[in-house]
């Protein structure tokens, strides 16, 4: 009993070591507006992208980017904040957004339950790289075992929850394939 309680906490301590999440701080985020937190563990997590033709494969390409996001659901969009929980990017790495525990502005009618996950680049004809990919669904086991997300939490892309083509073509049937994704 003891040795697998051991071999399951390394485990975990490994997942949560491989798991990179770069602070606000790193990409030079502004400050909030009046952030809004959810209560307990949330019901949906939604995948998202950014529609930038060409993504970013370095952490200054990938943070100039998420500052530009920012900036403008901040400013055109009056948002308090960037929309999204969190930003996969084409570097390797995962940045905090709005972090768990604060209402996103990423899907009306589901902020209030939801993760809101981006991924950097457009997706439409092809798929993200293995990475990007693989750090969402680490993201996802974080958020759960995080007590942030409902072990029973359904996944969906952003275009069934409002009339877009977002998270692109490829990225949805990919996201489609996931054990969690429901059709609405």
């Amino acid at each position: 009993m003891a040795i697998k309680l051991l071999c399951c906490i390394l485990a975990l301590a490994s997942f949560t070591n491989a798991l990179q999440i770069e602070p606000r701080s790193s990409w030079g985020a502004v400050a909030a507006r009046s952030p809004s937190r959810v209560r307990g563990p949330v019901e949906y997590v939604i995948i998202h992208h950014s529609d930038n033709p060409n993504g970013c494969s370095t952490s200054q390409q990938c943070q100039r980017m998420i500052k530009a996001i920012q900036s403008d659901h901040k400013g055109r969009r009056s948002f308090s904040d960037i929309g999204y929980n969190f930003i996969i990017a084409g570097d390797g790495k995962v940045y905090e957004g709005r972090g768990f525990g604060l209402q996103g502005s990423h899907a009306p009618n589901y902020n209030r339950n939801s993760i809101g996950i981006v991924f950097i680049g457009n997706f439409e004809s092809s798929a993200p790289s293995a990475q990007m990919l693989q750090n969402a669904k680490d993201l996802i086991e974080l958020a759960k075992q995080q007590g942030h997300l409902k072990q029973d939490y359904t996944l969906l892309g952003h275009r069934q929850t409002k009339a877009t083509a977002c998270p692109g073509t490829a990225l949805y049937n990919e996201i489609k394939s996931w054990p969690r994704w429901r059709e609405l």
